[in-house]
């Protein structure tokens, strides 16, 4: 039987900000940086390799630029959800650690943006920048395993077991005479 607190954990703060029960917004939104930031970093490779870098340099500032964007709409959605974790809890603790480093790439994120504005986008990118794009990243999925670990370790906004056991019940037989089930 669950206990208090992790049912206090499955039950959104607020559902129209951060998503119904068992639905929430969080785990969608943070497809956009990570797809973001992931393909600045191909773009970032690439740009090593071929006769013109330039066009590919640009498209990776301007993927960081949406993957900060982005970040912001899953950290605000996140927060909520870090909120309705009981405080004092090995969750609650995850959450936090989860939180500080999404905080740090997406600054560091932040950073490279202007960094490579500044610089300009005319060749390929600099050792430098592509090291923090590289660190970042794996500070991403450091972040990525412990958010896993919140959802389907502790189980975090994700609905009980009696509502998960809906989807493992078998159909109901049809009706006699009639085409749909008997429901």
């Amino acid at each position: 039987m669950a206990s208090e607190q992790q049912l206090q954990a499955k039950r959104p703060v607020s559902a129209v900000m951060a998503g119904p029960y068992g639905h929430p917004f969080h785990p969608i939104l943070v497809t956009v940086p990570i797809g973001a930031w992931v393909a600045s970093l191909v773009f970032d490779i690439a740009s090593l390799v071929v006769d013109d870098p330039g066009f590919l340099a640009r498209g990776s500032m301007w993927l960081i630029a949406v993957g900060v964007l982005g970040a912001l709409a899953a950290a605000t959605v996140g927060f909520l959800d870090l909120l309705a974790i009981p405080p004092g809890t090995r969750a609650f603790r995850t959450g936090l650690v989860h939180m500080t480093l999404n905080l740090l790439v997406t600054g560091a994120y932040t950073g490279a943006f202007f960094w490579r504005h500044a610089a300009g986008t005319s060749g390929s990118v600099g050792a430098g920048m592509l090291a923090l794009s590289a660190v970042s990243i794996a500070l991403l999925g450091v972040s990525g395993f412990l958010g896993g670990k919140l959802a389907y370790r502790y189980g975090v906004r994700v609905a009980d077991e009696a509502t998960q056991a809906e989807g493992y019940e078998p159909p109901a037989p049809p009706r006699p005479g009639g085409t749909g089930p008997s429901r």
